[in-house]
């Protein structure tokens, strides 16, 4: 089997999904072709050498749908050989597309692939593909599926976590992301994009909140109680007798915030990447994806780092820094009681919560993330990890390669 490296990673910031965000006026595949024309740019990068590109997404419908992959490489001008396909594994589809392209790389029926992930959720909003699990009644029934937002009260309910802890973390990502910003963390990576009319652009994440407070979070309400009461409550405690009621501590604070975002790697093998004048940044080197119960859901995540680190021969201490998605907060306090993943070695510089969560492009930005981090801090081993809906999670592990 081939070992297979990344040679570049790019992003795009990531806007606000609402009307007025400053990615709003781009479809996915505007997000997607702007990256792939600054590739080459970068590394040299020949387009018609690549042979797929894959990219996660997570609804696909509307201009979203149609394969966005093989839209971009045309619309781009990589040439009508590249060839394109999409991965949907809901929020954990970006780390899906990677790993499902470096699998076919690792096994010989591809050199050279691009992929990553894509959500315009601005433009595309959540569950606008209708699909049963989340809009059909009897579905819902049968399979106990809930909102994300219950399952993230329950899981704090029986962690015992409470609204303040939350809140702290919460603070610290939000604190994190703007230090990080501030220090130039993404300067590398990211690709600005143009405005309306050509007109001033979007160069950073809109999402982060260098000014918020333990007073500003500890005045926002509950996010999810609502939804509770209408039903989705006594799902959840149907499937969890262990409790009696679910205390509904997440808010917008401490909840992933929606976002428009692309990004890309390069992916090939040491061989592939010398005969075209590309350098191996890091090694993909082993990949895990997990599935739990639909209603507590979003316990899947973490269950692949484990599965990673047992089929590596790893322990959470060997790891440098994981980047695992802040889907709400109390998820990211238990991955840190369970896995000892302090504040300096997970989501370092913030993570979802305040940069903004677009669903199918998260798990390649973490993956990028890892590969940013362990270069600046010196680092050898890294873990991206994504939970989904529905229940379920995926995980891979990036070893950097010297410079």
């Amino acid at each position: 089997m081939r070992e297979v490296v990344i040679a570049d990673y790019v992003r795009t910031p990531r806007g606000k999904a609402t009307a007025r965000g400053g990615l709003a006026h781009l479809t996915a595949t505007d997000l997607v072709v702007h990256l792939m024309a600054a590739l080459p740019g970068r590394t040299g990068l020949d387009p018609t050498s690549v042979e797929d590109v894959v990219l996660g997404c997570a609804d696909q419908v509307g201009e979203q749908g149609s394969n966005t992959a093989r839209t971009a490489a045309l619309l781009a001008g990589w040439g009508p050989d590249v060839s394109g396909m999409m991965v949907n594994r809901f929020c954990a589809s970006g780390i899906d597309a990677v790993t499902g392209a470096a699998a076919r790389i690792r096994g010989g029926d591809v050199d050279l692939a691009v992929a990553g992930g894509v959500e315009s959720v601005s433009r595309v909003p959540i569950f606008s593909d209708g699909g049963p699990l989340f809009a059909d009644r009897e579905t819902i029934r049968r399979v106990g599926s809930v909102h994300m937002g219950i399952a993230a009260d329950l899981c704090a309910t029986l962690a015992g976590h409470t609204r303040e802890q939350l809140d702290c973390y919460g603070l610290e990502t939000q604190a994190k992301a703007a230090a990080a910003w501030a220090r130039g963390a993404f300067d590398r990576c990211l690709v600005p994009l143009p405005g309306p009319d050509g007109g001033p652009g979007l160069a950073t994440d809109e999402h982060v909140r260098p000014h918020t407070s333990r007073e500003s979070l500890a005045a926002l309400p509950p996010a999810f109680a609502d939804l509770g009461a209408n039903g989705q409550d006594a799902i959840a405690l149907a499937a969890n007798p262990v409790v009696d009621r679910i205390e509904h501590l997440h808010t917008v604070g401490t909840s992933p915030a929606m976002a428009d975002a692309a990004a890309l790697l390069v992916l090939t093998t040491a061989d592939g990447a010398a005969q075209r004048g590309l350098r191996p940044r890091a090694r993909l080197l082993t990949a895990a994806t997990a599935a739990v119960d639909p209603v507590i859901m979003l316990t899947a995540g973490q269950l692949a780092v484990e599965r990673v680190l047992v089929r590596a021969g790893l322990r959470p201490d060997d790891i440098d820094v994981f980047e695992f998605a802040e889907a709400f907060a109390s998820l990211c306090l238990t991955f840190r009681e369970e896995l000892g993943a302090g504040p300096d070695r997970m989501n370092p510089n913030g993570g979802t919560m305040a940069m903004g969560h677009a669903f199918g492009a998260t798990g390649a930005i973490l993956i990028g993330q890892c590969l940013e981090e362990l270069e600046a801090s010196g680092g050898r081993y890294g873990i991206a990890a994504v939970s989904g809906a529905a229940g379920v999670g995926s995980a891979v592990l990036v070893e950097r390669l010297p410079a």
